[in-house]
């Protein structure tokens, strides 16, 4: 039960610093603060794995700090289902051109910032 709340102040912590950068970044057409919290916790979770994730005794012994950080913090910061509503929002309004340059840099600058993050934590 202990691990439970590890993951739940993680996430309310990470949950409330996306809801203050959605308020620092300003909203356009283009949903910036999505992208920016996705790609930074893209970071962290790369590095996370590069610090901890890769050797079993590791894990183990950092379990509560795991679980805080990458299930929690990086679970409750980053949102897939905003970037899916916005994909799907910019779809409606025939934003072709926006939607693609969304999607692609997402995922391409996610995964990216996982193994920058990765790279970094090495």
């Amino acid at each position: 039960m202990k691990n439970v709340w590890y993951v739940f102040l993680g996430g309310g912590i990470g949950s409330v610093l996306r809801y203050v950068l959605f308020l620092l970044i300003p909203s356009t057409v283009f949903p910036f603060a999505t992208f920016a919290v996705n790609i930074a916790g893209s970071f962290l979770i790369g590095l996370l794995a590069a610090l901890y994730g890769m050797n079993t005794s590791m894990q183990n012994s950092h379990q509560a700090l795991i679980l805080f950080l990458a299930t929690g913090l990086c679970g409750g910061f980053t949102t897939f289902s905003t970037f899916s509503k916005e994909s799907f929002g910019l779809m409606q309004q025939q934003q072709w051109g926006l939607f693609f340059v969304y999607v692609f840099l997402s995922v391409t600058l996610c995964i990216g910032g996982t193994a920058l993050g990765f790279y970094v934590g090495k």
